[in-house]
């Protein structure tokens, strides 16, 4: 049994799963105490045969339910330490969608964006219109099912496959309409291509929802991606900052703040999020975004520090990697195109998910999966502003965020039929999760073992050393500086600060509190000497 903290701890690899784009993959993998996130997303990379792996990252959730991506300049166990987990879980994901996929060098990696904009589309984040939807999911349909079949597809084969976040019977309908007259013949990768140039171009693409509050209190979303940062009310598209109009980002406490010149004028615009580590995620996400998708070259990239106070350091972040000119710009790809090895993922609802370490077993939606109670239940995103485009809302695509994801699949009463949890647990906004049920977390229980005692040291070992760094170091430093200026005041001959000696309660305070505490520390300090 390992224990962070002992002497064979740094040599002894900490395991953990990776989960893939399709949740039926995972990878057992491992990494060593001082290791640095860099190596560890090369690792994943190097085993899916990816080249430009820059647009790729690993994401996990800590204890207190929040999101982040992997640093990759930073050590693994650092940013770790305080999950709340009987075994690490990191997800692999598209962390910069690229403007147009077919800039991309190779089909291998167009195939990772695929597969994460049809998540994005089951998980309800590539927001679209009725129509839009099932044109998408059609593609989907030709692309892993083939042509349409009537012997093997029949009455309505699509009610029973995961594809949209809400599949109404019309939108399957019509789904099953255009795979099987408009479609056929049409190969995977040419409906993937077809798939990818419809995405691509929504205003959702590449958008990971956040949710904030106006200065109104009013409830929005924010978007960042390539074309900067969005914010959506309902069914509307309410403002886009471009990032050339975006001049500075920063935050304070669990305001998001943006600094842009609109109009000529320099406007500052506040978003308030539900705690201080989500803005704080929220602004790691948009300065990663405008940095990689901006500037020329990495070398030109300069450190980044926000959120700072009198009594606690500001957050400081480095970019590590390249920016995205450089790797359009990179010729050094010169190998063979990799065979594109297809999955075929399309998912049952009734099929049981992978297991996932029991830590994912939640018991309580965190504020950044909204609950319907604070937000509009006819309003949905809609992809335009037109009033003639409006959506049917009683068939849209509902906002969903991926990490509060909650799979709402039957647990079997059987062992090996287990339908624990996703690691991106599914949540239906319409519903309260409460506490697990039983059977849960007996399994939950019973998975515990070995690896809850190890997470328990890397728990402790975060929080002791969290302690140090927000609260008592600044308070030793506070006191450092106080009897600095004490001793400045009462033993320095400038005449300024004589003057100020002068007055009646600094002669006091000298008299009866500093001289007998200086009387005291130089007999023991001239005793110790002598002695």
């Amino acid at each position: 049994m390992m224990k962070f903290g002992s002497k064979n701890s740094t040599n002894t690899p900490i395991k953990c799963t990776i989960r893939l784009l399709d949740d039926s993959q995972l990878l057992d993998s491992e990494f060593q105490i001082n290791e640095k996130g860099s190596s560890l997303i090369s690792r994943i990379c190097e085993q899916l045969d990816l080249i430009e792996k820059d647009y790729f990252g690993l994401r996990y959730v800590d204890s207190k339910r929040q999101r982040h991506w992997l640093e990759p300049s930073k050590s693994i166990f650092k940013q770790i330490r305080d999950m709340e987990a009987d075994n690490i879980l990191f997800s692999f994901r598209v962390k910069f969608y690229p403007p147009n996929p077919f800039r991309l060098k190779e089909d291998i990696t167009r195939y990772q964006i695929y597969l994460q904009l049809k998540r994005d589309l089951l998980h309800g984040r590539l927001y679209c219109n009725t129509s839009e939807a099932a044109l998408l999911g059609a593609y989907i349909l030709q692309a892993e099912l083939g042509d349409f079949n009537p012997e093997e597809h029949i009455d309505n084969y699509v009610s029973e496959l995961k594809i949209l976040l809400k599949q109404t019977l019309q939108l399957e309908e019509k789904m099953m309409d255009i795979h099987k007259n408009e479609l056929k013949g049409k190969t995977a990768a040419e409906m993937e291509t077809i798939f990818l140039k419809k995405a691509c171009v929504l205003d959702t693409y590449g958008v990971d929802p956040h949710a904030v509050k106006d200065q109104r209190g009013n409830q929005l979303y924010l978007g960042i991606n390539h074309t900067g940062i969005l914010t959506f009310q309902g069914s509307k598209k309410m403002n886009h900052f471009s990032w050339s109009q975006v001049q500075k980002i920063n935050f304070e406490g669990k305001m998001f703040i943006i600094h842009i010149i609109l109009n000529e004028k320099k406007q500052t615009i506040g978003f308030k999020c539900p705690r201080g580590s989500s803005c704080r995620h929220v602004w790691k996400c948009a300065v990663e975004q405008m940095l990689f998708f901006t500037f020329p070259s990495s070398s030109d990239v300069p450190n980044v520090v926000s959120g700072g106070g009198f009594f606690s350091w500001g957050t400081k972040f480095k970019y590590s990697g390249r920016v995205e000119r450089e790797i359009l710009e990179d010729m050094t790809i010169t190998r063979e195109s990799p065979t594109v090895t297809r999955v075929g993922s399309l998912r049952r609802k009734s099929s049981s998910e992978p297991p996932t370490p029991s830590n994912l077993v939640v018991n309580q939606v965190g504020f950044n999966s909204l609950s319907r109670s604070s937000t509009n239940t006819s309003e949905e995103y809609n992809t335009s502003m037109d009033s003639s485009n409006q959506i049917d809302n009683s068939s849209v695509l509902e906002p969903l965020i991926e990490d509060q994801e909650i799979v709402t699949s039957k647990i079997e009463q059987e062992i090996h039929h287990e339908e624990i949890l996703n690691d991106h647990l599914l949540i239906d906004f319409t519903t309260t999760v409460t506490d697990s049920p039983p059977l849960i977390q007996s399994i939950s229980n019973q998975l515990s073992g070995q690896k809850h005692l190890e997470t328990t040291a890397i728990r402790n070992s975060g929080s002791s050393l969290s302690f140090l760094r927000q609260t008592l170091l600044p308070l030793i430093f506070a006191l450092f500086m106080m009897v600095l200026i004490v001793v400045i005041v009462l033993e320095s001959d400038f005449d300024i600060i004589a003057t100020i000696r002068k007055a009646p309660e600094i002669a006091a305070f000298k008299k009866n509190y500093y001289e007998p505490i200086k009387d005291l520390l130089l007999r023991r300090f001239i005793r110790s000497k002598i002695f």
